[in-house]
């Protein structure tokens, strides 16, 4: 009776914690009862058994090393990747969870439960192998454009239908449940369905395919629930599966694409020859040059991208941010919802750096009054603030939504070179008359801006 009511709690702790992610202001107290809830739902599990605590205290001790040294070593560049790592290892777990209940009565498990670790085993393993591939590519030891083969979509086809024959047969009867050669098929479908899966996807769709994932990780780990029949395992991983699902909409709703597109489409193998040829000249100017604009303005708004992130900026942003307001200016920062490599990258970084949660604002809430903003600062973005998402029906990103920057009196633009952004194409905005480019280093350019103000 403990351990249910303590299984009821750690449910409660998880809903409202999840809850409580929907606002900055209260993420990380959110963050924090999901976490309590955890540990008491561990605690608990661990607390009601006959167990050998021995494996279990050098799991831990081995496991929270591990994890505590990878998570103060981590560069916050590199967080989407290693947010690729952990969804990656909620999968494999799932499948050896399956993995052991197989192994230990394989010839007395009925067929609801053999269902449940074949779902676990295929889940958990496409989820595994998929997020290695998609830290491979995060993390540039695996090249971040679409790797795509003739008939490659058939070939994931035929996998994931002998894959499910497999399982089925596994489900069929004690005869087959016996058989570890027919699991051990579906443990490498599954592994390698998960890297062909992913490999077509380019680094443009890196957002969708760690939410999808994380999806995954949860379902994976749900069918795990079912199969040691753990309610507060299936509750988390319901909890995570849908509201990975939900997060994932969200993404394709951002880039006005299907799920289906993010996924079979490889987008960005071939999108550089679409689109209209842009005219125009590239006129750079100095920081110097720059400040005496941003010091005569009233209203500036902030465009963050993935270049930020590189040059590890946003603190002298923050630092920016405050002297602008300090002259009279108002000041908000735009943020896209695949703006980054993950979502919420830009939001992580903007908060580790104190920037005002009131000051940043979706897409939505500025484009309508980009106007009259006196100067628009774009910082390591490209394609979320390309003006041909809008202009031109021939390009590959015709009709996703975008920040209406381009539309901003004067635009800066932060960027180390004339290099295209995920998607591969040409953005016009840096050729537009209102816009002037700052070549170099995000983080020593807006330095330099910082400087001038407090000269």
């Amino acid at each position: 009776m403990t351990l249910e009511i303590c299984y009821i709690l750690a449910a409660i702790l998880f809903i409202v914690g999840l809850k409580r992610l929907n606002s900055p202001t209260t993420a990380r107290n959110g963050n924090m009862l999901s976490a309590v809830g955890m540990f008491l739902a561990v605690a608990a599990t661990l607390c009601s058994g006959d167990l050998d605590y021995r494996y279990i205290v050098a799991g831990l001790v081995i496991g929270g090393a591990i994890g505590g040294a990878a998570a103060r070593m981590i560069e916050m560049t590199a967080i989407p990747e290693m947010v690729a790592l952990f969804n990656g290892f909620g999968g494999i777990a799932s499948l050896l969870v399956g993995w052991g209940e197989f192994h230990s009565g394989r010839t007395e498990l009925g067929s609801g439960t053999l269902a449940a670790i074949g779902f676990a085993v295929v889940i958990g393993g496409v989820t595994f192998s998929g997020s290695v591939t998609a830290y491979g590519k995060l993390s540039g030891k695996i090249a971040g454009r679409p790797v795509m083969f003739t008939g490659q979509q058939l070939a994931n086809a035929i996998l994931l239908i002998v894959t499910l024959i497999c399982s089925a047969l596994m489900v069929a009867g004690p005869g087959f449940a016996a058989d570890y050669r027919l699991f051990a098929v579906i443990a490498v479908l599954s592994l390698v369905l998960g890297v062909l899966a992913v490999l077509p996807i380019g680094g443009a769709d890196m957002p969708v395919v760690i939410s999808l994932l994380n999806s995954y990780s949860g379902l994976a780990a749900c069918a795990a629930g079912f199969v040691i029949l753990n309610k507060v395992l299936i509750v988390s991983g319901a909890l995570v599966g849908a509201s990975g699902i939900i997060l994932t909409k969200i993404m394709c709703k951002a880039m006005n694409r299907s799920l289906t597109n993010v996924l079979f489409s490889g987008f960005g193998a071939t999108v550089a020859s679409h689109g209209a040829k842009t005219e125009g000249a590239v006129n750079p100017m100095t920081p110097d040059d720059a400040y005496y604009v941003l010091e005569a303005a009233r209203s500036v708004v902030i465009a963050p991208g993935y270049g930020m992130a590189v040059a590890q900026a946003q603190h002298v942003v923050r630092e920016l941010g405050q002297l602008l307001e300090d002259n009279g200016c108002e000041v908000h920062y735009a943020i896209h919802p695949v703006a980054g490599r993950m979502p919420g990258h830009m939001n992580v970084l903007l908060a580790e750096a104190n920037v005002p949660y009131d000051q940043l604002v979706e897409p939505d809430a500025v484009n309508s009054i980009m106007e009259t903003v006196d100067v628009g600062l774009v910082i390591g973005a490209n394609d979320v603030v390309n003006p041909a998402a809008r202009d031109d029906k021939n390009s590959p990103i015709y009709g996703m939504p975008v920040i209406d920057i381009a539309r901003a009196r004067t635009v800066f633009v932060l960027k180390r070179s004339m290099a295209s952004g995920f998607a591969g194409i040409e953005n016009p905005l840096f050729f537009r008359n209102n816009t002037r480019m700052l070549f170099g280093d995000a983080k020593s350019t807006v330095s330099a801006l910082v400087a001038s103000f407090k000269a």
